[in-house]
């Protein structure tokens, strides 16, 4: 393996970046919803809700939401899943986990299991869960591949992968409002509201880093699942991943 990675477009030693990751997160997690909702203009929860609906999940099954941050998806998967079911809230950053838990707890959702785990080591039986899900995750885990073939090798036959993360648009008008909002307006926005202009620099260079819609369709199969098709969102500015364990 390349003793080499990105951060966002710099190069850092492959050992060095899950760190990296941790600062960027440590410094936004408390004011993370807060910047979602007005990066994307409050389109991330119609994205989001949108991937609760395609994924299948009903009473009585075991989710894990990889990188689960302050818990949105979690939230309505444990309404889907009931009181027969279980759903695991997972992050690799204890700040963001934090946030998390109090979202849920402020909403009055109980009943989640919060576990602090990397994507690329999961610390599962084999073939336990019928869902694993992963919002806006995957572009910051170091070895994509691994945390791939990992999340196939938990999920049941049959079970599902939800991916939703930021993806490539064919649209030049489109592309060319999303750079100059990415690289001028976001950075700036992260400084004035959550003091924190560099990490969010980070998160639009990230972005840009991460696979396409065919590239990161042909990693999810050769991970292991016999199917994968993807939905784009907002223009291909998100797109939704979903796999299938046969």
């Amino acid at each position: 393996m390349d003793n080499t990675t990105h951060f966002g477009f710099k190069d850092v030693a492959t050992d060095d970046k899950q760190s990296l990751v941790k600062g960027v997160f440590d410094s936004v997690a408390s004011k993370y919803d807060l910047m979602n909702d007005v990066l994307s203009f409050g389109a991330h929860r119609l994205w989001k809700r949108y991937t609760i609906a395609s994924s299948n999940v009903k009473t009585g099954d075991k989710v894990l939401d990889i990188a689960g941050g302050t818990g949105d998806l979690a939230i309505e998967f444990r309404k889907k899943v009931g009181e027969s079911g279980q759903v695991i809230l997972s992050d690799i950053n204890a700040a963001m986990l934090g946030e998390g838990r109090k979202n849920l707890i402020n909403q009055g959702i109980f009943g989640v299991d919060y576990i602090q785990l990397n994507a690329q080591y999961l610390p599962f039986e084999s073939n336990t869960f019928d869902c694993v899900s992963i919002a806006f995750g995957l572009r910051n885990v170091t070895d994509k591949d691994q945390a791939l073939r990992e999340m196939h090798r938990i999920l049941k036959p049959g079970g599902c992968l939800l991916i939703l993360e930021f993806s490539k648009t064919d649209s030049e008008l489109l592309k060319k409002f999303y750079d100059f909002y990415s690289f001028n307006v976001m950075p700036k926005l992260g400084g004035i509201i959550a003091d924190d202009e560099d990490s969010y620099q980070y998160l639009a260079e990230s972005i840009r880093k991460h696979p396409d819609q065919e590239t990161l369709k042909d990693m999810v199969l050769e991970a292991g699942f016999g199917f994968c098709e993807y939905h784009n969102l907002s223009g291909g500015i998100v797109a939704l991943h979903k796999g299938i364990k046969t």
